[in-house]
């Protein structure tokens, strides 16, 4: 018998487990990869003081994290498709969303938690309600566990959604396409005196391309395009030259310094399909089981889904200690309050998606939004 299952070693769930080990509970986190470096962690991530920052001090991790800051993060530049400023902000040291790379940010949380914690290379295939709030867990090679608290924080496919919900993930209508450059200032500097120190925006009608520095020289670059599914389809990504030169195309006429981001790019290409959940996703309360970050509210990409889950996961843990033993009042205080703020959330990241990706006036949208102007509704 396993008191506490926490399914995913993400941010979320590590969060969780990590806060419940601040008070004394402990849990075990099941997570479908070998072991911790099984693949990379995606780029960097701005951990805002609202949310993801105080479920760092919630887990006692905080002067860890101040620790691994990416100085100078927090810029942010909004060129047009010909390689002109139309807004660059720099990092003002304010703190207010520095700028961390995931990697080492999920290190701190796996090094914060004791030996064992963490089983690795246990992939759920299913699960199974005995009634009275307990559950069986499957897993892939067999082996099989049962729970009183199943906490489902595996993501937008999550194997435990479906004991509490039908909700499926929906295509959004736009998909990212990532590349890096290696070494920029010296290998590509002119790409990377455009992108600056933080994060770069350059937005037209259904296309965008968007990049970031990373520690080291690295610019991270997501070429988004709003297209249907198809159309990514009839692309072999198993040939990066064939991707580079049909999604640089769509970009035909932009700077050579931007779209050198695409055709330079020293990576494979990997596809990423942006979908959500139904807006304002929510579920009848089932005794035993609940959901956390992208499992729970899965919404288009706009800064907040990292610091939302660790928001979830470390109100859950908080709301676990204050009832301690009590799953079911933990779990009932913990869903009620999230659904609220997923309301709110999933508004704010379409109003995002649509200022930079679906927007006629695009860039002009976004500029409004960061200097204060008034930003269309979505």
């Amino acid at each position: 018998m396993t008191p506490i299952a926490i399914i995913g070693a993400g941010l979320g769930g590590l969060t969780l487990a990590r806060v419940l080990h601040v008070h004394g509970i402990s849990a075990t986190v099941y997570e479908a990869d070998a072991s911790a470096d099984a693949r990379t962690q995606g780029g960097m991530l701005d951990i805002h003081d609202y949310n993801g920052q105080l479920a760092l001090k919630a887990a006692g991790l905080f002067d860890e994290f101040r620790r691994i800051i990416h100085e100078g993060g927090e810029a942010s530049r909004i060129l047009d498709p010909h390689g002109t400023v139309l807004l660059d902000q720099p990092d003002d040291g304010s703190g207010i969303r520095p700028e961390v790379p995931r990697g080492e940010l999920r290190r701190i949380l796996l090094d914060s938690l004791p030996d064992g914690t963490v089983q690795w290379g246990r992939k759920v295939t299913s699960l199974r309600s005995l009634g009275g709030g307990q559950h069986t867990l499957t897993f892939a090679d067999g082996a099989s566990v049962t729970a009183s608290l199943v906490v489902g924080a595996d993501g937008a496919w999550s194997k435990v959604r479906p004991l509490l919900s039908d909700a499926k993930p929906a295509y959004v209508g736009t998909s990212f396409v990532e590349t890096y450059l290696l070494d920029a200032d010296a290998r590509h500097p002119a790409s990377a005196k455009l992108v600056g120190g933080g994060a770069l925006y350059v937005l037209a009608p259904s296309k965008a391309i968007l990049a970031h520095r990373e520690p080291h020289g690295v610019l991270h670059t997501y070429v988004a395009l709003s297209r249907p599914q198809e159309w990514f389809t009839d692309i072999d990504f198993s040939d990066p030259k064939e991707v580079k030169a049909r999604v640089a195309a769509e970009f035909d006429g932009w700077a050579p310094e931007l779209t050198a981001l695409i055709t330079d790019g020293e990576t494979a290409p990997v596809l990423r399909k942006i979908h959500a959940l139904p807006p304002g996703h929510r579920w009848t309360h089932v005794p035993g089981v609940t959901l956390l970050g992208d499992a729970a509210h899965l919404n288009p990409p706009d800064g907040e889904g990292a610091n939302l889950a660790m928001y979830d996961g470390a109100e859950l843990g908080k709301a676990l200690a204050a009832h301690r033993g009590d799953f079911d009042a933990a779990v009932a205080e913990y869903e009620e309050a999230m659904f609220l703020r997923s309301v709110d959330a999933s508004a704010e990241a379409a109003k995002i998606h649509t200022l930079c990706f679906n927007d006629d006036n695009a860039p002009h949208g976004l500029i409004n939004l960061l200097t204060g102007g008034a930003a269309p509704d979505a």
